[in-house]
């Protein structure tokens, strides 16, 4: 009977993540790694396997969370347009700006690896094909719901909306002030996401009366 691990494993995941966020994999030592999980070199390659695996276990965890993030919020968000416009918001709520220096650990790591790692482009491309499935799904309720026009391809804007998402993140990492990013937000966002209220049904037209005319 295999031992039970004296660890959290989504715990440990979650701390490797943002070092690898923070530095890139490159960067990252296994000391950085046995220092942020508080294991030691045999325990934490007996769990995840080489750096390698650690970096990709810990990349699965960080696509499957924002999923699973955005899953929720569409669930639980009385109308879709709310949860497209929050898509393009800005990293800015960090008083400490290490929301806007991180990006995107997805393309962070698409970009470091995605040449010399088949395996990571692999998962970018299910990643972002993910993503554009569940943006649609949410484009296709707001045009239910009548916020959306209902001649809009729900997946041309889903693509458009994670790829403007994508610069923002991008934007954010050059160091482009708060004002500004947050601006460029919103102009995207009345640009892909323009007002488009319910019609009001027209009301159904009387016949004005008649009135007798008096004869004189």
């Amino acid at each position: 009977m295999a031992r039970p691990r004296g660890f959290d494993e989504k715990q440990v995941l979650n701390a490797v993540r943002d070092q690898f966020w923070d530095a890139g994999y490159a960067a990252t030592s296994l000391e950085d790694l046995m220092r942020v999980s508080g294991l030691g070199k045999g325990s934490l390659y007996a769990a995840f396997g080489d750096k390698r695996q650690l970096f990709l276990r810990a990349l699965r965890s960080y696509t499957d969370d924002n999923h699973d993030h955005l899953r929720k919020a569409l669930t639980e968000a009385p109308r879709a347009l709310v949860v497209l416009r929050t898509i393009l918001e800005p990293p800015t709520g960090d008083p400490t700006g290490a929301g806007k220096r991180r990006g995107c650990l997805m393309a962070n790591s698409t970009l470091e690896l995605g040449n010399a790692d088949p395996e990571v482009l692999d998962h970018a491309h299910r990643t972002y094909e993910t993503s554009t499935a569940l943006i649609g799904d949410c484009v296709a309720r707001a045009q239910r719901e009548g916020d959306l026009p209902a001649e809009a391809d729900p997946i041309a804007l889903a693509r458009a909306l994670l790829a403007a998402q994508q610069g923002l993140l991008f934007m954010s990492r050059t160091g482009m002030d708060t004002a500004t990013l947050t601006a460029t937000a919103r102009s995207l966002a009345d640009q892909l996401l323009p007002d488009h209220p319910m019609p009001v049904p027209a009301r159904p037209r009387t016949r004005p009366e008649t009135r007798n005319a008096k004869a004189v």
